[in-house]
């Protein structure tokens, strides 16, 4: 028998159950389950609109942030197109391509993690009909500037779609930041795309949102599923919002958390980068195939790349303090040679088998 899993690591879900409010909220709409939801979650949608200072008709919402990226594959995507996004990321992202019979096109990372956004212009050409950056980045942790957003989006040909996956944006800290009402005004063929599964918790009721111009918006909502979002969640989303101040307090925490968490594992001879998500990312050549074998021996799930790296989610004070007890057995200095043949961790082409039976890393 197993190790049994006592700290799930695995999935960059927060260690925190809903807050009362949101519970009593998801609470009464499940006694009223015998009902329909919404056809459509208008109502979520001014919600959300309002809370991102921007019009109704910039906003669509689906089940989790991968549902509306589907939507916007289903609604523009013509058999055939190319979709870019830099490699690894998301596991969703080949998948959906595939869903949609378009041709997926990776992109290296760059060798400290970030993505590569000049290589990403350069596979651009007129098959490609969708362009993803994910910033903060799954796994690394890396972020994407506002300066640097707006210097690639002005060279992105106007026919691509720049889907923009800010499923950790509510932990990225700085001022730094893209400001979406602005990014909309001078970029219609960008999608922002955000999610309630993360920063709020709510990852098992499938809730996330996407910001666009309103002609993308119409084309994306005409994909709706109708009764798509059920009343628990859009109950639970709504108590969300009206919780904004006790869910910061939260992520701070898990923010105070993720920076303790890197500054003890660079103690311990770790190369752990900066990150902004709620994770951190160990790569390799620090060893990280030894280090997945220990978490397992202590009970701890984590994000195993095998020779790449390890996405750690921010967990608990006592899950964080387990992982630290378990990497401090296997201090990375003493490989230090290895790191002269220079840094791994980069797929360099599309998934292989082995690689699609472990699709079930990243949830959004």
């Amino acid at each position: 028998m197993g190790v049994p899993v006592l700290h799930r690591l695995a999935l960059n879900e927060s260690p925190y159950p809903p807050l009362p409010a949101v519970r009593t909220a998801m609470e009464r709409a499940v006694a009223k389950a015998h009902r329909y939801p919404h056809f459509y979650p208008d109502d979520l949608t001014e919600r959300i609109a309002a809370w991102c200072r921007l019009p109704p008709d910039h906003v669509v919402v689906g089940s989790g942030s991968v549902g509306v990226a589907l939507q916007l594959l289903q609604a523009v995507v013509r058999r055939g197109d190319a979709m870019a996004y830099a490699w690894r990321t998301f596991d969703a992202y080949p998948l959906l391509a595939a869903m949609v019979g378009a041709r997926p096109v990776p992109v290296p990372l760059s060798p400290d993690g970030h993505q590569d956004l000049g290589a990403l212009l350069a596979v651009v050409d007129h098959h490609t009909r969708v362009v993803v950056v994910c910033s903060p980045h799954n796994p690394t942790g890396s972020l994407v500037t506002a300066d640097a957003l707006s210097a690639f989006l002005r060279r992105v040909p106007r026919h691509v779609i720049v889907l923009l996956d800010e499923a950790y944006v509510e932990f990225a800290r700085g001022t730094d930041l893209p400001d979406p009402p602005a990014l909309l005004r001078s970029h219609p063929n960008v999608l922002v795309l955000r999610t309630f599964s993360k920063a709020y918790g709510l990852a098992a009721l499938r809730v996330g949102y996407g910001l666009g111009a309103p002609d993308l918006v119409e084309r994306i909502r005409r994909q709706q599923l109708p009764f798509g979002i059920n009343a628990v969640a859009t109950a639970a989303a709504k108590a969300s919002l009206r919780a904004d101040s006790e869910l910061r307090l939260r992520v701070d925490t898990i923010v105070a958390e993720r920076e303790r968490l890197r500054h003890e594992l660079v103690g311990l001879g770790w190369h752990v980068p900066p990150g902004h998500a709620n994770s951190v990312w160990l790569a390799a050549p620090d060893p990280v195939d030894e280090g997945a074998r220990a978490l397992t021996i202590a009970g701890v799930q984590t994000r195993h790349y095998p020779g790449e790296g390890l996405r750690l989610t921010v967990g608990s004070r006592k899950s964080n303090d387990t992982v630290l007890a378990a990497l401090a057995k296997l201090r990375a200095p003493q490989h230090a040679p290895e790191r002269q043949r220079g840094r791994r961790g980069v797929v360099h082409g599309v998934q292989g088998p082995d690689e699609r039976h472990a699709q079930q890393g990243h949830g959004h």
